[in-house]
Parts: structure tokens; C-alpha cells; sequence
């Protein structure tokens, strides 16, 4: 309570300076209410949107250091990011990290509108470069009526791009951009791009390597990643694109840390016991390599009718040697998504009928042995696995008189597995079969007032099957369990979000209720291997804010010529509904790794000689680490700030910057274990560290 009063102050000090400030350039600001979003396959303005969802620019990403994408989304509300050690992330929307002991799962994730996602819904987003990303869109909440699975949410992930619009008025400049970093525990950081830009092509090929020692003992990373995006303008109706990535990366796992280890020495690994080694004597880590295809075709037939298709293929290897067993997985993806859009009137009503599907085809090869101080030792167990999906949907806006808009949207969807166990043919027997078919409608209806404000209200459902690595009952069994069910869940969610005093400040309020069935949790037996089942139901109920304001804008004749405020709050109550632990009853007990109350604020100042500074404040309240709520990670505050000079010097333009993070000291767990054994909670995150680089942009 006392953390929410101190915040509405922190609101009002916002709206009353935007009040006061001086009037706006409305030519500059005008791009800011023009912001188009790809959610839901719309291409609406985001004040036209009946849905909730945070944008981030190239500006927003830039914000930060250039080597983890953790912070940049952590400044939306109801997106927590977590790094357990350096290329081990964890994404959560409105608490979809239940299920993700480690990786990104129940969340749908595209890179340049291509599926990220494997079949057994698992995302490499660590292969993913910060260098590569020019701008990103989240969709909180279940979007399975365009999406399909998953009830966490949608991750819209684009490339740079080399020009920022085909159409600008100025010719299109090709150019060099080159960076460098270095920072704290042996942080090293650099990237080339070659950004090519005519009127008929807009191509982007980028390399980026990033290596750490990493805070904590045995946390060090090595990636390198090279990606390529075209964008072909064949003709005024038709567009070309490709996508290419190939990602190599390497990083070691320190493991969890008890509350009496990590304030004894939070840079330590974990320790081995008098039966199990620990993480440096197994040299526990991930070594994976992934690369990613996909070609895609916009086609304008006319005025009426347009159709986007894209095909894609995804390779992966992994090899994970952890404390008790040494995992191969190799994995073969391809699919494809088209859509077709009508757009037409009925009388005066302007209407967009979207009709489209996507399917995706996965197989691996899965093979663990044992770990013998980091190499192979006795073969355990051999599956071969498949999966198929695939889901059809349909989308209905309609422009209604008073300036309503009106979505109806569904989709029908499939999923089938595939699962032979070679290693022990006798005794279990081939699964192949599709689970249950789900169908997800949605519906949603937005008010404008005055181009200015908008109002929407929005009922929509999700589901999220099993992953193929739930179902196997643990990676020494010899069991698989087909009967265990897919996640429901039912989201209700109200909203307004538009621009005030001359557009001085724009804000996004959302708040929802969202009701989870047969809801999926991670178990861990003595012997440390996980094993999931369903158990009950969730109610999460929340409230999302994000406020920003310019103090000033675009004043070419002062000094200073930006200064800008946002604030972020995050209200999650989450519950356990209907919940049982084997014969105790958690009903009523907060969501396991969820804080209740996140605040963000951040300032932006930039100068006309060209200094600069970011600033970024983050409070996340306490939250519970096991089903029970009888442990908890403590609160903490970070604070980063960035100051630089930017300049341009034809045909040169230069960014150099200092900067630090978690300049308080704090210590803290990003990325808590959750319900472990052995009270192994937490992954200490790294002290006060400071980083310095730049980047030179050559024009050609």
C-alpha cells in the first residue's frame, strides 16, 4: 500500500509538468499519434487498436547498452525479462513464466513477421542480437484467434532497416554503421552492418559478437550472430523479402544459489553436495547454434484485395551437459502463414475482412546420456519426436458510425505429437495422436474521441499445449504422459489510451482479468529432474499505466532540445484458483515468480551540441519463489544511466557513450529458480558495473 501511494504522486508530477511545459511543434509530434502497429494483422494506427500493446522504437532500444535486450523490456508494463546468467533469458507476459524454468515458452514470438517459435512452443530469443532489432511490438494476452497457441502473448520482433520509409522525401542513403563496447567483468562488445538503400531494394547484412566472464563463477558467454534482411520493391503491387539468421553461441551455467550462499558469496556457483557434483565439475552449459530462413511475398491485387505468404525453415543444435545427464537435441522446423485481406463497404461502413492460416512442422532427435565431468558417458534414453500444428482464422473490422470500430475475430486450431522412445522400444509404445482442437474468437469494440483519446473494451481466449518436454515425465523416465491437458484461459480487458495538452503527453491505462484453466506447473523431483502437471486454475487481475511526457520538443533554438519523462506501474494480483500440491491446498496463494507492483520511470535529455543523457529508475516489489509463498525474493531498486555525444560530420556521423548499471549497489536475483530443490532460489545478478563504446556511421 504504502508503494502505491508513493507512485500516484510520481503520476501527477508527470501530467502537471507536461501541463506547464511549453507548446509543442505539432509537425514533430504528429509522427507520434501516426504510430503504426502490425498486431493483429491491423495496420492501424495504435490510438485505433483495440488491444493491449507496447511499442518500442529503435529510439527506446537504444536507450540502453547494446548487448541485452533485459532492460529495454523491462520499461513495458506487465513484460518482466530476466537474464539467470549472461544468454539465459526468461520472458514473462502477465505472468506466462509459470511454465519456463528457463527459456521463452507461452509466448509466440516473430523475427521480420516470421515464426521464431518451434513446434514444441521453446524460442531461441537468445539468439537474437540487440544490434539486429529496430523496433518491437508486444501483444499482452492471449491473441489466438490470429496467433494461435499460447496464452502469454505475442513478441513482434523486426530487423533494422536501412532507410526509414520508401517513400521519404529525401533519397535514400546507403551506409556503413560500425560499434564497439566494453564494460565490466570482461564485457566486450562489436557489430558491423552494411545498410543498403535505393528505390527498389532496402537490404541490411550485420554481424555481431558479444563475450563475457560473466559476474559469477562459471557464467561465461560467447555469441555471434550474422543476420540478413531484404525488403525487394519489385513493383508498385508486389514486394519481395528474405530473412536470414545464423546464431553460435555458448555460455556457461553457475546454477542456484541458497539465501545463505548468495550473502555468504553471490559470485559463487553452485556448490556440489556429498551425492551430486556441481555445475563446474560437470561444466554445465548450453552450446547452441541456430539458423533461421523464411521468404516472404506482398502481392496488391487492387485497391480491395491483398495477399502476404511466407514460407520458413529453422535448424538447431544444442547440446546442454547439466549436473545430472548431457542432453543432444537436434531439431528440423518448416511451415509457412498466408493472408488475405478484402477490404470493401457496406453502405457508408467501411469493413477489412482478414482470412488467413499458418502450420509448422517440427521433428527432433533427442538423446541423453550421462555427465561425466562435461563429457558423454552411458546412453539413457533416444526419442524421436514430432509435432504438427496448425490453425485457420478469420478476422472482421468494421468502421461504425460515431467512430466505433468493431473486431470480431476467430481461429481453429490443431496439434498433433509424435513420440517413440528407440532406447526402450519394449516397454513403451509409439504416441501419435492430435490433441483436443481449440477454437479462440475474439471480440473486440473501440471508441475515438476527437482523434485524441480512444476507448476499448476486449474479450479474448488462448490455450497453450503441453510442450513435448512436459510431456515426458522426466529425462531419466520411462514414462509419457498424453493425457496431460492444454491451458485455457479466458481474458477480459478494458482500456484507454490517447494524447493530451497538444500532445505533450500520451498515456495507455489497460486493465484485465485473466481466468487460466487446467493451469501447467513445473515440478522438481530429489533427484533434480523436472516433470509437469496440471493443476487447478488461475485468476490474474491486473492494471498496466505508461505515461509519457515532453517537458520540451524539438526546440532548434535552445540548448536544450528534448527532455522527455516516462513512468511505467505494473498492478498484478495473481492468484492459485481451485490449486492442490498433492493433498495441500494452495487456493488463494499468489502466482509463484510474479512481483505484485513493478514502477519504471526513466529521462531522456538531449542537447543541440549533441550531449546526451538516459536514465532509467526500476522498483519490482518482493515476489514468492515457491507454490507455497513461503520464501520470497526481497525488493529491490535498480538505477542505469547513460550519458554520450552524438554528432554528424558528413559523410560521418558518431555516438560515443559511458555508462553504468545498478549504480545503487543492489543485490539481488534476476531470474529466480522456482520451486527448487535444496532452497537453490536464487541467481544472484551482477553489482554495480559500467560499460563505455560508440558507433561510427559512414554514409556511402
Amino acid at each position: 500500500m504504502r508503494f502505491k501511494l508513493f507512485t500516484i504522486p510520481l503520476f501527477v508530477i508527470n501530467i502537471s509538468l507536461s501541463c506547464f511545459a511549453q507548446e509543442a511543434d505539432t509537425s514533430a509530434t504528429k509522427q507520434l499519434s501516426e504510430v503504426i502497429v502490425r498486431g493483429f494483422e491491423t495496420e492501424r494506427k495504435l490510438t485505433e487498436t483495440a488491444a493491449s500493446v507496447g511499442v518500442l522504437t529503435i529510439k527506446d532500444i537504444e536507450r540502453f547498452q547494446n548487448t541485452t535486450l533485459v532492460p529495454v523490456f523491462n520499461t513495458l508494463p506487465g513484460v518482466r525479462m530476466e537474464e539467470r546468467s549472461p544468454g539465459s533469458y526468461r520472458l514473462s507476459i502477465r505472468g506466462s513464466s509459470i511454465r519456463s524454468p528457463f527459456g521463452v515458452r507461452n509466448v509466440k514470438i516473430y523475427w521480420n513477421d516470421i515464426p521464431l517459435t518451434d513446434g514444441n512452443g521453446n524460442t531461441f530469443l537468445n539468439a537474437i542480437d540487440m544490434n539486429t532489432v529496430g523496433n518491437i511490438e508486444v501483444i499482452k494476452g492471449p491473441a489466438g484467434s490470429i496467433y494461435g497457441a499460447g496464452t502469454g502473448g505475442v513478441l513482434l520482433l523486426g530487423g533494422n532497416k536501412a532507410d526509414a520509409s520508401r517513400n521519404a522525401k529525401e533519397k535514400p542513403r546507403s551506409y556503413i554503421n560500425t560499434s564497439l563496447g566494453w564494460g565490466s567483468f570482461g564485457l566486450q562488445n562489436r557489430a558491423i552492418s552494411w545498410n543498403l538503400a535505393t528505390e527498389k531494394i532496402n537490404s541490411v547484412v550485420s554481424y555481431a559478437h558479444v563475450q563475457s566472464d560473466g559476474y559469477r563463477e562459471h557464467s561465461a558467454l560467447v555469441r555471434d550472430v550474422l543476420s540478413w534482411r531484404s525488403n525487394f520493391f519489385v513493383s508498385t503491387r508486389k514486394t519481395l523479402n528474405v530473412s536470414a539468421l545464423y546464431s553460435d553461441m555458448k555460455y556457461q551455467t553457475p546454477g542456484g544459489l541458497t539465501q545463505a550462499q548468495m550473502d555468504l558469496n553471490p559470485r559463487s556457483a553452485r556448490q556440489p553436495t556429498a551425492t551430486i557434483p556441481g555445475p563446474i565439475q560437470q561444466k554445465a552449459g548450453i552450446y547452441q547454434k541456430v539458423f533461421n530462413l523464411g521468404l516472404s511475398q506482398e502481392y496488391r491485387f487492387n485497391e480491395h484485395w491483398t495477399n502476404v505468404t511466407a514460407l520458413y525453415g529453422m535448424i538447431s543444435e544444442l547440446q546442454n551437459p547439466f549436473i545430472t545427464n548431457y542432453e543432444i537435441r537436434n531439431e528440423q522446423t518448416f511451415g509457412g502463414r498466408t493472408r488475405t485481406t478484402y477490404a470493401f463497404r457496406t453502405g457508408n461502413l467501411a469493413n477489412r475482412l482478414t482470412v488467413g492460416g499458418e502450420f509448422q512442422k517440427s521433428a527432433w532427435v533427442i538423446r541423453n546420456f550421462g555427465n561425466r565431468g562435461g563429457k558423454i558417458d552411458t546412453l539413457q534414453t533416444n526419442d524421436n519426436v514430432g509435432s504438427l500444428s496448425y490453425f485457420a482464422f478469420t478476422q472482421l473490422e468494421t468502421d461504425l458510425p460515431q467512430d466505433f470500430i468493431l473486431t470480431l475475430g476467430a481461429s481453429y486450431n490443431k496439434v498433433k505429437y509424435d513420440f517413440v522412445r528407440l532406447s526402450d522400444a519394449p516397454n513403451i509404445k509409439p504416441i501419435d495422436n492430435f490433441l483436443p482442437a481449440a477454437f479462440l474468437p475474439r471480440v473486440a469494440l473501440l471508441k475515438k474521441i476527437k482523434d485524441k483519446v480512444a476507448i476499448f473494451a476486449s474479450v479474448s481466449s488462448g490455450f497453450s499445449p503441453p510442450l513435448v518436454s512436459e510431456f515426458i515425465a522426466g529425462y531419466q523416465n520411462t514414462s509419457f504422459l498424453p493425457t496431460l491437458d492444454s491451458e485455457k484461459g479466458t481474458n477480459y480487458e478494458i482500456g484507454t489510451r490517447g494524447y493530451l495538452f497538444n500532445r505533450r503527453l500520451s498515456f495507455d491505462v489497460t486493465a484485465y482479468s485473466f481466468r487460466l484453466q487446467n493451469t501447467i506447473v513445473r515440478r522438481v523431483d530429489e533427484a533434480g529432474r523436472e516433470y509437469f502437471t496440471n493443476a487447478g486454475g488461475t485468476l490474474q487481475n491486473g492494471l498496466e499505466v505508461l505515461l509519457n511526457g515532453w517537458l520540451v520538443r524539438n526546440t532548434e533554438a535552445k540548448a536544450i532540445q528534448e527532455v522527455r519523462l516516462f513512468t511505467s506501474f505494473t498492478l498484478a494480483d495473481y492468484q492459485f484458483k481451485n490449486y492442490k500440491q498433492v493433498q495441500t491446498d494452495l487456493s488463494g496463494k499468489s502466482l509463484t515468480g510474479v512481483p505484485q507492483n513493478v514502477w519504471v520511470s526513466g529521462l531522456d535529455i538531449n542537447s543541440k551540441p549533441g550531449f546526451y543523457l538516459n536514465s532509467t529508475i526500476n522498483f519490482t516489489d518482493r515476489l514468492p519463489l515457491n507454490d507455497a509463498n513461503t520464501v520470497y525474493a526481497n525488493s529491490y531498486w535498480l538505477l542505469n544511466a547513460r550519458v554520450g555525444y552524438q554528432k554528424s560530420f558528413k559523410p560521418l556521423a558518431l555516438n560515443i557513450y559511458f555508462g553504468g548499471d545498478n549504480l545503487l549497489n543492489q543485490l539481488y536475483s534476476l531470474g529466480n529458480d522456482l520451486n527448487p530443490v535444496g532452497n537453490r532460489f536464487f541467481n544472484p545478478a551482477p553489482t554495480r558495473n559500467w560499460q563505455v563504446g560508440g558507433n561510427v556511421k559512414i554514409y556511402l
